[in-house]
């Protein structure tokens, strides 16, 4: 069964799509057919790959017009194992383009469906509001991942985003599952980070990983050049901690699988 992995947290600048972009290649360095989805209409992880003039059918072809299919605006990268369903600007029109369909919130969970068969992983990287691009890929996933930055306030707004799973969960995807919290753009050397830190491990306990993300300038050049951290700098703390990452998430995901299929055995 695919892993289908939404991250999402509504605050912006908290790293977001800079865990997207990396870990779906991380996952595909180790071994797993990767499909990183854009769901963001700043479509940065999609401008992380290729330039907008490149991209002919997007995300917002595939939601907005049922004729086109999720394998036709599918492209490939330079990993052989990491593919992207590219996003564009014209994805903060869906919303009024939906408004009123009864299926709306499912619009990507069918889109996805015939190509599932295709990839380990699926990662799928949201704007920063928990509108109905937001509520789609949550509706299509299997996981929730959430990138909280070490900061002050950090932990301000996760409450929405958790009330938005809760509401997911009760009616149209019973089987979503918190996968985990990253702290991302930790910074050792300051007080803030340490203490926030402390402060997001008593809320979340279990669920926040053991790797942390550190500040890396190195994060922040890679997607200018068109690269993942692991072709751009893979020697840096960001592909090490990513590698890190996908491990954990591989994990989690397989501990999951094996909960879920002692339930159903029992």
């Amino acid at each position: 069964m695919t892993a289908i992995i939404t991250v999402a947290n509504q605050k912006g600048g908290v790293g977001k799509t800079t865990t997207a972009i990396n870990l779906a290649a991380a996952l595909a360095i180790r071994g797993k057919r990767t499909l990183l989805i854009d769901l963001d209409p700043q479509a940065n992880s999609t401008i992380a790959f290729y330039d907008s003039g490149e991209i002919s059918t997007s995300m917002f072809d595939v939601l907005s017009d049922s004729r086109v299919t999720m394998s036709a605006a599918i492209k490939p990268t330079k990993d052989p194992l990491l593919f992207l369903g590219p996003g564009r600007l014209a994805l903060a029109k869906l919303e009024q383009v939906l408004a009123g369909q009864f299926d709306a919130p499912f619009k990507l969970k069918d889109a996805l469906t015939p190509v599932l068969k295709d990839y380990d992983y699926v990662v799928l990287d949201t704007p920063p509001s928990l509108g109905i691009l937001t509520v789609n890929a949550l509706v299509a996933s299997t996981h929730l991942l959430v990138p909280i930055q070490a900061a002050y306030f950090a932990i301000e707004g996760t409450d929405d985003l958790l009330e938005t799973y809760e509401r997911i969960r009760a009616r149209p995807n019973p089987g979503l599952k918190v996968l985990g919290v990253v702290i991302t753009l930790f910074d050792k050397r300051t007080n803030i980070s340490k203490d926030t830190h402390g402060q997001i491990r008593s809320v979340f306990g279990e669920v926040l990983f053991k790797t942390k993300i550190t500040k890396n300038v190195r994060l922040e050049e890679s997607p200018a050049y068109k690269e993942t951290i692991f072709t751009f700098a893979p020697k840096s703390p960001g592909a090490v901690e990513y590698k890190k990452l996908a491990a954990e998430v591989i994990h989690r995901v397989e501990e999951n699988r094996a909960t879920h299929h002692a339930e159903d055995a029992a």
